[in-house]
């Protein structure tokens, strides 16, 4: 069994890398805007976030799966994560990151930025473009938290001794369910419901905070 002495779990879309890539996507079928608005409303709380999701995948229908290589190309990791990541493991931490995003950008992206496992939602695709419609269950706030859970139990680490950073509604469950949740780059409900706000956009400014 794989062990740590700590483990540190992101959100992904703008914590660990800069972009929505569900935003990116839309780009794709020219519905950046709308989509742009609803994300926005789902990351304030403002809206239940599944239902949210669906509405916006929903937008991404006949968009085709050469897309996700001209998104991937377009993603930009957040300053200071490789530091953070390497910094993690140096210490015998292990990095996880959980996102309401997507597998198909997620698997391989995570890899290239020192993550060591990660779960996201999956797009259903039919010959060759996508349907419009998420492949399975979505990874909502719960699930989030399920996760943070499920890896520290699967490690041996104390709950004390795992830390969430986040930006959105959907990551205050899996904030409050770690000894550490951080406000990054977040909504004014997150900052306010957070143990600790990271104010610079710059994932090194967690390094002082690992055990």
């Amino acid at each position: 069994m794989t062990s740590a002495r700590f483990l540190v779990v992101l959100d992904a879309d703008s914590t660990l890398i800069r972009n929505e890539v569900i935003e990116l996507l839309a780009d794709e079928a020219g519905r950046r805007a709308e989509v742009q608005a609803a994300t926005e409303a789902a990351m304030r709380g403002e809206v239940d976030f599944a239902a949210s999701l669906r509405s916006r995948v929903s937008a991404l229908a006949g968009v085709s799966i050469d897309a996700f290589k001209r998104v991937r190309a377009r993603v930009e990791p957040t300053p200071g994560v490789r530091e953070l990541t390497a910094t993690v493991h140096a210490r015998g931490g292990e990095v996880g990151v959980v996102s309401g995003g997507f597998h198909e950008i997620l698997d391989h992206i995570a890899p290239t930025l020192g993550v060591d496992r990660w779960r996201a939602n999956r797009l259903a695709v039919a010959d060759g473009s996508l349907t419009g419609a998420v492949d399975g269950d979505i990874v909502d706030a719960e699930a989030k938290a399920h996760w943070l859970r499920a890896w520290a139990a699967e490690l041996g680490v104390a709950p004390r001794a795992t830390i969430a950073i986040g930006d959105g509604a959907n990551d205050l469950r899996m904030m409050d369910a770690a000894g550490l949740g951080l406000a990054f780059n977040a909504k004014p409900a997150v900052r306010q419901a957070a143990s600790l706000v990271i104010g610079d956009v710059d994932l090194r400014e967690v390094i002082p905070l690992l055990p």
